[in-house]
């Protein structure tokens, strides 16, 4: 007898638990949530947390407060997140990094695939190829001539192993033959201060901060590295138009939750974040700092993530890359 009021007083508890859950969630949020952006005020990354952060907090009537906890190539602020409480009061504005950088570590603090759990895909970030003025070339087919009369002299500024511009600048070595210097840096802005003073040649810089300095003609842009032109560079081709067939490459920004965070949470999240993607000011200011809105459903970014990822472990594989 006492057996059978044990077994029935679990069947209890484990039904007012599957009850609980909903209804959790069907009282989310009642509360501030904080939004970790793992890099520093001012970038594409953080812009989009803030201008995300002020329309879900509109939408689901509760504050959403930005908090940038930057280092380590994203892993500090993912970290905070892959250890919060599973309850969606801590959410993640989540960099490529959420894809490539167990491949690009020796050791990480979390496991991205287990203790982050994606909600949506908010948007794609095009690099743009970049050259000092200096240099001497004005096309794409003309900097590739170039470096394969100049091996190994023509040099590339990157953020470190791994980041944006480095993938981008391997595939384009890879794609056309080319045997270029590879210059990394602590960070995108003093590879790019080197740049515009002529200390290095070239960078695949991301669109927001590239754009500003080819409109003015400090830098020169050449290529984009999506498959179509960006609206605030119509001019400059892609770099697969200018000669390099099937050239692509791109980062992006999502959102994501610590890993476990129950389902109907991340649906609710998704839906909202899904209207205020639809948003057409939203998408109009997205589109301004040259970056192309995305959506989906979480499963579609989870999807995404698995491909990333073992995109990422091929491309570090192929060249030869001992992780930091």
């Amino acid at each position: 007898m006492k057996n059978f009021f044990r077994a029935l007083t679990l069947v209890a508890a484990a039904s007012l638990s599957c009850l609980a859950a909903p209804a959790f969630a069907q009282d989310y949020p009642n509360k501030p949530i904080k939004l970790i952006v793992p890099f520093p005020p001012g970038g594409s990354v953080d812009m989009i947390g803030r201008l995300v952060g002020q329309k879900l907090s509109d939408a689901l009537g509760q504050p959403v407060l930005v908090d940038n906890r930057a280092g380590a190539g994203g892993n500090i602020g993912m970290d905070v997140v892959a250890k919060a409480p599973k309850d969606g009061y801590t959410l993640l504005v989540a960099p490529s990094g959420m894809a490539a950088n167990q491949h690009l570590f020796a050791k990480l603090p979390f496991d991205p695939a287990r203790d982050l759990s994606p909600i949506i895909r908010i948007a794609d970030q095009p690099a743009v190829l970049i050259v000092n003025p200096k240099l001497p070339v004005k096309n794409v087919k003309e900097l590739i001539a170039y470096a394969k009369a100049n091996p190994g002299k023509v040099s590339f500024g990157t953020a470190g192993v791994g980041g944006a511009q480095d993938v981008a600048a391997r595939l384009f070595m890879s794609s056309t033959g080319t045997d270029m210097l590879n210059v990394a840096y602590r960070g995108g802005a003093p590879a790019l201060s080197d740049l515009l003073a002529g200390q290095i040649d070239i960078m695949f810089e991301t669109s927001p901060t590239a754009v500003p300095y080819a409109k003015t003609g400090k830098l020169i842009a050449l290529g984009v590295t999506t498959d179509k032109r960006i609206a605030n560079l119509p001019e400059v081709p892609t770099i697969a138009e200018a000669g390099v067939p099937n050239f692509h490459s791109v980062t992006w920004i999502g959102m994501a939750a610590p890993g476990g965070t129950p389902p109907a949470i991340v649906a609710k999240l998704n839906a909202e974040m899904q209207k205020v993607l639809a948003d057409p000011a939203v998408r109009k200011q997205i589109g301004e700092i040259s970056l192309d809105v995305v959506g989906g459903s979480s499963a579609d970014f989870g999807k995404f993530l698995a491909k990333e990822s073992a995109d990422y472990a091929k491309f570090v594989k192929d060249n030869n890359i001992t992780p930091q």
